[in-house]
């Protein structure tokens, strides 16, 4: 697996985080009992191999907390920067995700079908944050929900059994005969997106 050049075939997932690629998984993963801003801290804390220092403990928190609430306000959660996670809606933990996975600074965002699970506002609220987010950064996406791929991939690829059945526009792949026939069972079927 080449990335910017560089294989990272059998690197330690930390080691490929610090390249610049950050993934999230399909069920939700933050900490329920800190607060939604101490969750991105985390996350910051992280990114900058920097931990609690008591001496300089207000500076260094301010410069964090600062960092924290533009990230939640990246996310629209800036509202919520006080509450315990474990309070949250589904769809806000999974925004709540993506703010530390953006505190990771990443160059790729892996999400492995962000939307499952969630219910229609929220797969609204997620879709519209995923599009403002890719500003600037590529994202590779695992999700099923065609809405959503159509509305935000400038490319899909359909995988079969591993291999690759098509790729390009959404608007072409979701009317390959071969792609229609692997998901729907039938060449005469249209797959819906819009």
């Amino acid at each position: 697996i080449l990335f910017n050049g560089d294989d990272i075939t059998g690197s330690a997932p930390a080691a490929i985080a610090r390249r610049g690629i950050i993934r999230s998984f399909q069920i939700s993963a933050v900490f329920p009992h800190l607060s939604v801003l101490e969750n991105v801290r985390v996350a910051l804390q992280r990114k900058l191999g920097t931990s609690f220092n008591f001496w300089q403990a207000e500076r260094s928190l301010d410069v964090l907390n600062g960092r924290a609430r533009e990230l939640l306000a990246a996310v629209d959660l800036e509202d919520y920067a006080e509450h315990q996670t474990v309070e949250l809606s589904y769809g806000r933990k999974r925004a709540l995700e993506i703010a530390t996975t953006l505190a990771m600074e990443p160059e790729l965002m892996l999400l492995d079908e962000p939307t499952q699970g969630m219910g229609l506002e929220d797969v609204d609220r997620i879709r519209a944050l995923i599009k403002k987010v890719s500003a600037g950064r590529t994202v590779l996406m695992v999700e099923h929900n065609m809405s959503v791929v159509s509305s935000i991939a400038d490319t899909i690829t359909v995988l079969q059994r591993g291999a690759t059945l098509a790729e390009g526009p959404y608007a072409e792949v979701s009317k390959n005969p071969a792609v229609i026939e692997a998901y729907m069972g039938t060449a005469q079927t249209e797959l819906q997106g819009h």
